[in-house]
């Protein structure tokens, strides 16, 4: 079986701050090596569970975090950005058995959740799908139902861990640490929280042939709530999305893939302000 890992860094057992995800910082370095001592412990237990190939997507940021050279041997690195169109799921297809998503972190605006945010932290207060607010979880989940790729395991705060219960009982979750705060949590040691990544991904393997992939109805319709007027005009540029309000975008589509592919849109185009002139 192939397994593809995405991985992100706020939801690492170790990390409440964001000084420790954002590069340029002196806790930045100490964050990329528990980024890829989590990705090593879901590498070995999907090897453990029956893996014949796992594939790690670097999903964090510029996606330039993992170190290759302390990588497990074994597995096989995505690296780089910009990832288009699969971003945080790139290299997905249906040759995969299971995805399994280490250091995820619950959507923008819940409460008490460690550096909550979907997709864009600066961008998005809120996005949702057919009326319902939906984290990088859920858009991650639903891209790999297209591919009929079920998700095997989510590990990260309690608040995400929550998150994917409701939506997903039958998924395994990891929960490292216990947010209090967007900056503040009470985590597992890094250890403790590898050797449980590491059992929990075996045991989510073996059990990969009796999940089912998370493949959500037509029609989609998805909005964003923005940070600024700016944004929202920006994100209003592609073809199709239409300015519901000064900072409200909506895109509909029946293919959830083309769904992905405006989210995706909306992230780098609203992280750009408007320039204050223009010369053609």
């Amino acid at each position: 079986m192939e397994v593809l890992v995405s991985i992100d860094m706020e939801g690492i057992a170790g990390i409440a701050h964001i000084r420790q995800v954002m590069r340029g910082t002196d806790d930045y370095p100490r964050s990329r090596e528990l980024m890829t001592e989590e990705a090593n412990a879901a590498v070995a237990g999907a090897f453990e569970g029956g893996a014949t190939r796992v594939v790690v997507n670097d999903s964090h940021g510029d996606m330039t975090n993992l170190l290759p050279d302390l990588m497990d041997p074994r597995a096989e690195l995505t690296i780089g950005s910009p990832k288009v169109p699969h971003s945080m799921m790139t290299g997905i297809g249906p040759e995969f058995g299971c995805c399994l998503f280490i250091g995820y972190h619950a959507g923008a605006g819940t409460k008490s959740a460690v550096l909550d945010h979907t997709y864009s932290g600066r961008l998005m207060y809120e996005v949702r799908v057919n009326g319902e607010p939906w984290n990088e979880t859920d858009f991650n989940a639903a891209l790999a139902g297209v591919h009929g790729v079920p998700v095997g395991l989510v590990a990260g705060d309690d608040k995400c861990c929550e998150q994917v219960a409701r939506r997903f009982p039958e998924i395994r979750t990891v929960v490292v640490k216990q947010a209090s705060g967007r900056h503040v949590a009470t985590s597992l040691s890094p250890e403790r929280a590898r050797d449980l990544i590491r059992e929990g991904c075996a045991e989510a393997v073996r059990g990969a042939g009796s999940l089912e992939p998370f493949r959500p109805d037509p029609p989609f319709v998805l909005e964003a709530d923005t940070a600024n007027t700016v944004s929202a005009e920006l994100c209003a540029l592609p073809p199709g999305v239409v300015r519901t309000g000064p900072r409200t975008v909506r895109f509909e589509s029946d293919a959830f893939d083309e769904i992905f592919r405006c989210l995706l849109a909306w992230t780098y185009l609203g992280m750009h302000e408007a320039p204050s002139y223009t010369i053609n």
